[in-house]
């Protein structure tokens, strides 16, 4: 049996999902073009890596579709050297493009499966820290960019104190009614976090972060 041919499907990826998606950043592109996506995930589950579709990881957890992936990052607008937060990051994909386009990755989760998969993911790739802790409660520091990698009903209390005073940002996905969802930018004022729509887009919840601990503005 012939094995996949991933350099073509990632070039494909690029130029049928991501280019024609509003994705402009080269530094994006360059990332997506370049890293494995495959190995980010199960081997079983390999040959799924480039379709335009979330890829169920178990107990809940997805790798996250790649348009949806890029456009979020796209949105943070990072500049080189800044300090990211990659929150529920599952296999460590996001985290890895992230670092790719300059980030200072720190890459955290609770499930320990997928943190071992993407401790092993990122072997001799950008370097990302990986961190294990509760979701719920955040990592602690203070973060110009802070990504939750999932859908959430609501954006925790915990998150909004661990971004830098007005230049901080966050960027995820807000569930709506049905399947719908609303990626999100939020950003610190002095009456709490300010969010602003970018697209609509469905991903799955995260289950650790399922239950809204506070209302976002």
């Amino acid at each position: 049996m012939a094995l996949p041919d991933f350099a073509t499907a990632r070039n494909m990826m690029v130029d049928g999902q991501i280019r024609p998606n509003k994705v402009t950043d080269p530094r994006i592109i360059a990332a997506m073009r370049t890293l494995p996506r495959e190995r980010f995930l199960p081997a079983d589950l390999a040959a799924r890596a480039y379709s335009d579709e979330d890829v169920p990881l178990g107990n809940g957890r997805a790798l996250m579709e790649p348009m949806v992936i890029a456009r979020l990052i796209q949105a943070a607008e990072l500049r080189i050297g800044e300090q990211v937060l990659v929150a529920a990051c599952g296999t460590g994909y996001g985290a890895a493009v992230l670092a790719s386009c300059g980030g200072a990755v720190t890459a955290f989760e609770e499930d320990a499966t997928l943190l071992a998969l993407a401790r092993s993911a990122l072997t001799a790739l950008p370097a990302v820290r990986l961190v294990e802790g509760t979701l719920a409660e955040g990592c602690a520091g203070a973060w110009d960019i802070i990504l939750i990698e999932g859908a959430i009903p609501a954006i925790p209390a915990a998150y909004a104190k661990l971004l830098k005073p007005g230049t901080g940002r966050l960027l995820t996905v807000l569930t709506g009614r049905g399947r719908m969802g609303q990626a999100v930018i939020a950003k610190p004022t002095a009456e709490g976090l300010a969010t602003q729509p970018i697209f609509d887009c469905t991903t799955p919840v995260l289950p650790a972060l399922a239950k809204p601990a506070v209302f976002a503005f």
